[in-house]
């Protein structure tokens, strides 16, 4: 790692106390090299989600995704649920291209090398008579694959410790979300840094009064609450009981789910969405939106299009902040800026455990 890299990461003061605390510097949202290592230490050294349980129910059912540039697919045999490295050993081909479907082997569209649903290979095609191939070491490199709820995670580090939930294992339990059933996926593209959506998710509420009218309609913003376990933070908010918002946001309150590094899950009474932050670059992140309700028959298609929607304004307004996020951290005028000790305590867990991260990779 080159000097100027290191003096970067050290510029961020993770021991200060939150109400002396400071963000992390404009140069980590800016700055290449950063996203760089970020892609190799924090998306390539944590647990990413990856699919829905139901997406992968029976033998032959795969779902590939791009995990900050590695290509993954993770597919159902007899066993099991099996994830792998989407490349192929020979030269290189991504083995399954589409992003979901149903198969029987993991067949490679460029010379036909073939493995199995357990990624042994089964067949190299006209290699009878290279030496040295033994089929039983040249099979697609595994990943690790754990299962929580409905969901689906991969881990490209092989050394990781199991997936680490706290408190969120438990409660969501409590909140019966394995009855939600899954109604449809929206996705978004921001242009800024990954980190600047989880900054203004993570802001405890701070923005909502100001950016977002619908929402503040809804929520009890004086009544916002943030709690830190771990690599989870939960903010959570009673509901107000009046407003035409309130009848697509029922309950007595909301939680809102952060996982590290960039899993989101919003929970109200009968409806949930699940958000993941998908860096695509350095300025360029993308957000995946997938939406359940309690009831997605045609009786309620109604209802759950209207709370799409409002969900849909909601991320317009951030989209539109994000950018604006973006080119103010490419000012020469800013470095940092102080954090809200009432609110953004959540923020600030999220850059103790991304510097962890990053200054990790310095030893």
């Amino acid at each position: 790692m080159d000097d100027g890299l290191k003096a970067l990461l050290r510029k961020y003061d993770s021991k200060a106390p939150l109400d002396r605390a400071f963000t992390i510097p404009r140069s980590w949202y800016v700055d290449p090299r950063v996203f760089e290592l970020e892609r190799k230490t924090v998306f390539g050294g944590n647990w990413q989600y990856a699919a829905r349980l139901d997406q992968l129910d029976r033998p032959g059912k795969y779902v590939t995704l791009d995990l900050a540039g590695e290509p993954v697919v993770v597919v159902r045999d007899a066993k099991g649920l099996n994830a792998f490295y989407n490349v192929c050993r020979h030269h290189a081909a991504i083995v399954l291209t589409q992003p979901s479907g149903d198969c029987s082997t993991l067949r490679c569209p460029y010379h036909g090398w073939t493995y199995g649903l357990d990624g042994k290979l089964k067949a190299a095609p006209d290699m009878g008579t290279a030496k040295g191939i033994d089929k039983g070491k040249i099979g697609l490199p595994p990943i690790q694959v754990e299962v929580w709820e409905n969901f689906v995670f991969v881990n490209l580090d092989t050394k990781a410790k199991p997936l680490e939930l706290g408190g969120m294992r438990a409660h969501l339990s409590e909140l019966a979300i394995g009855k939600l059933k899954f109604f449809e996926r929206r996705v978004y593209e921001f242009a800024c840094n990954w980190k600047v959506y989880v900054d203004n998710y993570m802001d405890g509420g701070y923005h909502v009064p100001i950016l977002h009218k619908s929402l503040a309609a809804v929520i009890d913003y004086e009544n916002y609450t943030i709690h830190s376990d771990g690599q989870v933070v939960l903010q959570k908010s009673p509901l107000k009981a009046s407003g035409a918002a309130a009848k697509l946001r029922r309950g007595r309150d909301a939680y809102y789910y952060w996982l590290y590094p960039n899993f989101m899950l919003n929970w109200y009474e009968g409806v949930m969405d699940t958000n993941l932050v998908l860096p695509l670059g350095h300025e360029r992140t993308q957000v995946v939106f997938d939406f359940y309700f309690d009831d997605v028959s045609p009786a309620a298609a109604a209802r759950n299009r209207a709370s799409i929607d409002l969900g849909e304004r909601i991320q317009h307004e951030d989209q539109d902040i994000s950018t604006s996020v973006q080119r103010g951290l490419g000012s020469r005028s800013y470095e940092a800026g102080r954090l809200s000790e009432r609110r953004e305590g959540g923020e600030r867990r999220f850059h103790k455990l991304l510097a962890g991260d990053l200054r990790r990779a310095l030893r």
